[in-house]
């Protein structure tokens, strides 16, 4: 069973996922008229409370959560499996991701936010599992969208995540798997007891800094790397379309297995079209359903666009410049752990902080994922339940071996992705529409229609 859940992970997270997202990326990019033009007021907008509109956080608090699930291990190891199997110019395909990525997250946010509606406690909730309801009237595949994440997040935003800090702590710091599992549950079972509103204040703070002290190490090894970085840019650019001609102590492949490398670490990474992100970003405190979108498009420009781009410059400037970095073994986390080692003294710790604050942020997002999914499959009933699923799951995940529970979270991640990507294609429409609706002075109009149907909250209620 173990080897063909893997069979099908291999397969999935191969060429036909790929070219859908990449696909659906291209598609709504040119629908939405390049939406990424917008980045710089997106930027703005995630750092501006919206007020007294509907929701139970602010734009950046949903901001900050989402990245909380997103940025983690595939930035870190993720860029260094990518390099290590599909040699240096994986890095460039991993940043297109990013760049055309960004149009899908704002159009799966803008549905979700546009179809979004109040719960049985009067809190806002959203997401595919809606737009494929309330705009689609197909309620069957919105109800396979859930449960999928529902799975999921108990295997790769928990069990995986436990398991990946415990591992940190026992192998740098010799702390017992037991000792770090029971901590850890605790701490888990404390912030997520406090609903979304802890959950975003925890990630409102740990999230800015966990990823400004990983950016701060990459800054370091570059400044190290400095006379190295011409040749870093340009090993790069080369690698992405001529990999065989790279040599020099990198892997020799081709442009199919370069691409494919590149573009599979991206999309895990920034987790555009899986639909995971407009489950938080739908209890943001918005005006309207672009304001919410275009600040969600802000998480992919961080995670893959700036962060995954820092980790790969810091990478191959490394290669280049110690050859006893080994690029050939095709082991990411080996050749994570090389380039942050040549930081005295601090470089390890730096990596090890990383990665355990990455896991523990992700356990906590991925947790508010997975309840907004049982809410629409069981109503509010179900969310003790899945409170007390989840710090069990915290405590399992940190103390066994859980290979094919990797694999089979992230086939459920991956298949996930069909039915959010169905409903971005099939309102694409809406998507458009919306954009521009809001567009220019607009964009502070509050949606007349979502106050509507907040006035007749029950008419919205699933569960």
């Amino acid at each position: 069973m173990g080897n063909l859940i893997h069979s099908l992970d291999t397969f999935l997270w191969g060429w036909p996922l790929i070219l859908v997202l990449i696909g659906t990326h291209i598609f709504m990019t040119i629908r939405t008229g390049f939406i990424q033009k917008e980045i710089l007021k997106a930027i703005k907008l995630s750092v501006t409370d919206d007020d007294g509109e509907n929701g139970e956080i602010s734009q950046f608090g949903a901001l900050t959560t989402a990245l909380s699930s997103t940025i983690g291990t595939g930035n870190i190891i993720g860029v260094g499996t990518a390099i290590a199997l599909g040699g240096p110019g994986a890095v460039l395909w991993m940043w297109v991701t990013g760049i055309f990525g960004m149009a899908t997250k704002y159009s799966e946010t803008l549905i979700a936010l546009k179809y979004r509606v109040k719960s049985e406690n009067g809190s806002m909730i959203g997401g595919a599992m809606y737009a494929l309801d309330r705009g689609l009237h197909m309620k069957w595949l919105g109800i396979i969208f859930a449960g999928l994440t529902a799975v999921c997040g108990l295997g790769i935003g928990c069990m995986v995540q436990s398991n990946g800090v415990a591992e940190n702590l026992n192998q740098n710091f010799g702390i017992p798997s037991i000792v770090a599992a029971i901590v850890l549950t605790v701490v888990v079972a404390l912030v997520i007891l406090g609903g979304i509103q802890s959950i975003s204040k925890v990630s409102e703070k740990l999230v800015p800094f966990m990823a400004g002290f990983y950016v701060i190490g990459c800054f370091v090894i570059l400044i190290m790397n400095i006379q190295y970085i011409p040749q870093t840019i340009a090993t790069i650019v080369k690698g992405a379309f001529d990999p065989n001609a790279i040599g020099g102590g990198f892997v020799g492949t081709t442009i199919s297995v370069c691409c494919r490398y590149g573009f599979a670490r991206g999309l895990f990474s920034n987790e555009s079209g899986m639909g995971s992100a407009p489950l938080i970003a739908s209890a943001a405190k918005t005006r309207n359903p672009k304001r919410q979108a275009l600040v969600s498009m802000t998480g992919t420009f961080w995670d893959t666009v700036v962060i995954c781009l820092l980790t790969g410059l810091v990478l191959v400037s490394c290669i280049l410049r110690y050859p006893g970095i080994d690029a050939l073994s095709g082991n990411g986390a080996l050749l994570t752990s090389q380039a942050f080692s040549t930081i005295p003294v601090i470089g390890m710790p730096i990596l090890v902080l990383g990665l355990i604050t990455f896991a523990f942020s992700t356990i906590l997002g991925w947790y508010y994922y997975g309840e907004r999914c049982a809410v629409y499959l069981f109503g509010e009933k179900a969310i003790k339940p899945y409170k007390v699923i989840w710090v069990v799951c915290v405590f399992i995940g940190a103390v066994t071996s859980i290979d094919v529970i990797w694999d089979f979270a992230d086939l459920m991640n991956g298949l996930m992705a069909i039915p959010n990507i169905v409903a971005v294609l099939l309102l694409s429409r809406i998507v458009v529409e919306e954009t521009k609706k809001y567009a220019g002075k607009h964009i502070d109009d509050v949606d007349a229609a979502e106050v509507e149907v907040l006035k007749n909250a029950d008419k919205g209620v699933i569960g």
